[in-house]
């Protein structure tokens, strides 16, 4: 059926309406609209957002399949309400050619559940010795806008400055992993009391925040742009705030696990906790909470990384580092930025559907729900709270932190240009 009349909704978090949905656009929204020839949602009580957009998810397709699939990792995202993904570099092979970026692309488009957005390598094969082929990616039909090494930190200074320099020319943004390798050798957790209690190696702030610092500065003196992934520490954040106080072009995210979850949790040794970076302690859990709220950070974004059980159901050493995240990512923001009243409705749709979009430049996504706008959106239950179930998970990994845990909210509606892709809380 074309037309759908999501019914009651509250969009945005705000007065209840109806919004009416033809083919693949927004066709009104307003109060007692006509049902004639249309599909009924019935919406009352719910919260309806824009489509979610991740800025950073790991799909692991080419090359690990074992882990995601394009396909499994899309059906993850449309569960947990996103119309639209940006896929890491850091693939085999890594995606540091138009034919790779072009690869992923392509198998977005043809599974349906979200777009798919390839993110291309800033050097060749994540090495950080080469820049790869920025030019080439970007006007390749994947049309790349944001590079990153992620997985690995760009530590060369004079590599990221032409990184930055060449990106520019097309308004591209390189997203940098800010890690000081030669400051993390051997580190397993957050550097603290945590890590000094069970022996084992810490990571400091400083290799984090240290990057940062040198990049705001290079984007400044290069007059491009640069975001910062995953940004994890209180002294980080003071850096971008300071950073923006001077009008340099830097955006920055955060990640649901680093807004909930806290070094304390590696006391069990559960390597389900494991991360890079590393969970940090409760003072920067709620520096970053309140930069995220005062737009400091400017996005949530999932870090979603999937891994086989054999690579996390072993030792702490030798374990993968990384969490899923599509599917549980609204229900953390919801307990920690909009129950503690630190965030509206509107503000989540800011900072996980609207700002995200506009950094990757996804076009169609992170618009208004109004008349004539694609109908990429995602109805929530707000009232819902459960336990996290992973058994039950469209991903093809498991390694969540949440198992067990009640989270609040339920994403029951997704559609992308008005084609349902979960409805009732299930794929179609």
């Amino acid at each position: 059926m074309s037309k759908i009349l999501i019914r009651g909704a509250r969009v945005l978090g705000g007065e209840p309406q109806d919004v009416l949905i033809d083919g693949a656009v927004v066709e009104a929204v307003g109060t007692g609209l006509s049902a004639e020839g249309a599909e009924i949602v019935e919406a009352a009580g719910k919260v309806l957002l824009p489509g979610l957009v991740d800025l950073h998810t790991h799909l692991r397709e080419p090359g690990r399949e074992d882990s995601e699939t394009v396909l499994t990792g899309t059906r993850a995202a449309a569960s947990g309400g996103y119309t639209a993904v940006f896929a890491m570099a850091n693939t085999f092979p890594v995606a540091d050619t138009a034919g790779v970026v072009e690869q992923v692309y392509r198998l977005g488009r043809e599974h349906g559940y979200c777009d798919v957005q390839p993110i291309g390598a800033v050097t060749v094969g994540l090495e950080g010795r080469k820049l790869a082929e920025l030019g080439a990616m970007h006007e390749s039909a994947a049309g790349v806008t944001v590079f990153s090494d992620d997985g690995k930190c760009v530590d060369d200074a004079v590599i990221m400055r032409r990184a930055l320099e060449y990106v520019k020319a097309f308004g591209g943004v390189v997203a940098q992993h800010a890690q000081e390798p030669r400051l993390t050798e051997g580190a397993q957790m957050n550097e603290g009391v945590v890590s000094a209690e069970l022996g084992l190696g810490g990571w400091p702030a400083v290799a984090e925040e240290s990057i940062i610092a040198r990049d705001v500065l290079l984007a400044e003196h290069v007059g491009s742009r640069v975001h910062i992934c995953h940004l994890s520490t209180a002294g980080s954040v003071e850096i971008v705030r300071w950073a923006k106080s001077r009008g340099i072009d830097v955006t920055a995210e955060v990640t649901p696990h680093h807004l909930l979850l806290t070094d304390e949790l590696v006391r069990s040794y559960n390597p389900v906790y494991k991360v890079n970076p590393p969970l940090r302690t409760e003072r920067d859990v709620l520096a970053l909470r309140e930069a995220l709220a005062d737009g400091t950070i400017d996005i949530v974004a999932t870090d979603h990384a999937p891994h086989p059980h054999e690579d996390k159901d072993c030792e702490w050493a030798a374990a993968a580092m990384g969490m899923v995240g599509l599917e549980t990512a609204l229900s953390v923001v919801q307990e920690t930025m909009v129950e503690t009243g630190l965030l509206d409705w509107a503000g989540v749709a800011d900072r996980m559907s609207f700002t995200p979009a506009r950094i990757g430049r996804a076009g169609g996504h992170g618009r208004p729900v109004s008349a004539g706008e694609p109908a990429n959106l995602t109805l929530v239950d707000t009232e819902y709270r459960g336990s996290v179930d992973p058994a039950g998970f469209a991903s093809r990994s498991r390694n969540t932190p949440y198992e067990g845990r009640e989270l609040p909210g339920r994403v029951t509606h997704t559609w992308l240009r008005g084609k349902a892709t979960l409805v009732d809380g299930k794929l179609t």
